[in-house]
């Protein structure tokens, strides 16, 4: 009989013991070459019930990644927020007790102050949350740096709005040029043809009474006539004289030639008699209106046209809908659908924004939305008051 002092001999491993702890072995290998060579940041972070954290676990990447070796994060957690920029860090501490609550995976991006680089970087986060028997939480995820694609982003944003600034210049030179175009045939073709209309009309009491002769007379009385209606309408196509009585007499205008020209019913409807804008502005919302009704007439297989421009608080809103066979999203993705993108760029230049839904009963409705500016006594007190 063993003396009750005497140590128990440790047990043998067996060989499935032995198999257990070299599969664990090779997996935790396994598992380490996959992090180290993950690019980002592998870790563990833990918000606990009495509002501490800790990050039991960092891979290599941490240093990389935040200038912080996983020692120094590890025995001060609280690092890790006090390198998110102020303005970074509510959105931060938001997403965090988001999750917490739904228990749902934790999605934040946000920029980083990393003093070791004295730079700026744009991180990610992708964390999936497990409740603790403490009442806190445990999240398995990993940061990456995403500084390269949101610069790129932000240079393409960059790029757009200068696009975009182009295209509004570049429309208003055009309309700019259209007016003066409009003006000068207007004023001296119309003026010229209203002259050589008058000298015939004194010629012809003296010419000849001569059959043929006074047939060529009327010919060229009947080709000044056309002519001078072209000139009206050319002028009217580069620039309608209505604009000049504001932007409501401008659309019932064209929803009347619309309604002449197609033989599509128009009904246009304004709550107020006239609405002040910029010229500029009901340059480009009548040229708006023109471009859909452009493209009813040659798309929609519509039968009736109702059109309503009203105002909306500090907005005004400009809806067209028809009662056509409607607009499929092929039909917006189309490669030349330039139409549509012209009204959405013109609308864009306005600060506003256009819309394409399916309008009741069949049909598309397009609506467009700008702000409408400050009345000029508003303006000047603010900027007398500034």
């Amino acid at each position: 009989m063993s003396h009750p002092d005497t140590p128990l001999p440790s047990p043998v491993p067996t060989a499935a013991m032995q198999a257990d702890q070299a599969a664990l072995i090779d997996y935790q290998a396994c598992f380490n070459a996959v992090v180290n060579h993950t690019p980002g940041l592998v870790y563990q972070f833990v918000l606990h019930a009495d509002g501490s954290t800790a990050f039991p676990y960092l891979s290599e990447g941490c240093a990389a990644l935040l200038g912080l070796s996983v020692a120094e994060l590890q025995q001060d957690p609280a690092r890790f927020p006090q390198l998110i920029l102020a303005e970074d860090r509510k959105r931060y501490e938001e997403t965090m007790h988001a999750s917490k609550s739904a228990l749902e995976g934790w999605n934040w991006e946000g920029r980083l102050w990393i003093e070791a680089w004295r730079d700026v970087k744009w991180i990610s986060l992708r964390a999936t949350p497990a409740p603790l028997a403490d009442g806190g939480v445990q999240w398995d995820g990993i940061m990456t740096n995403v500084t390269a694609s949101k610069l790129e982003q932000e240079e393409a944003r960059r790029s757009r709005a200068r696009l975009a600034e182009l295209t509004a210049h570049i429309e208003q030179v055009k309309e700019q040029e259209r007016t003066r175009i409009a003006r000068e045939i207007h004023d001296d073709l119309g003026g010229n043809l209203t002259a050589i209309k008058m000298a015939l009309a004194m010629l012809v009491p003296r010419l000849p009474d001569d059959a043929s002769l006074q047939e060529r007379v009327a010919y060229l009385d009947h080709l000044v006539d056309r002519t001078i209606e072209a000139v009206h309408r050319i002028s009217l196509d580069l620039r309608p004289s209505t604009l000049d009585l504001g932007i409501v007499a401008a659309l019932e205008w064209q929803a009347r030639e619309f309604e002449k020209q197609s033989g599509i019913a128009c009904i246009f409807r304004s709550f107020d008699a006239d609405i002040a804008l910029e010229q500029d502005h009901a340059s480009a919302l009548f040229r708006i209106f023109q471009e859909a009704l452009t493209n009813i007439a040659k798309h929609a297989g519509a039968t009736r046209v109702k059109v309503s421009l009203r105002r909306q608080r500090q907005h005004l809103i400009l809806s067209i809908c028809d009662n056509g066979r409607g607009i499929t999203p092929a039909d917006r993705l189309k490669p030349q659908s330039f139409g549509l993108r012209g009204m959405s760029e013109r609308a864009t230049a306005l600060g506003g924004t256009m819309t394409l839904s399916a309008a009741p009963g069949g049909g598309t409705m397009v609506t467009v939305k700008i702000r409408l500016a400050a009345p000029a006594a508003a303006r000047n007190t603010e900027s007398t008051e500034a």
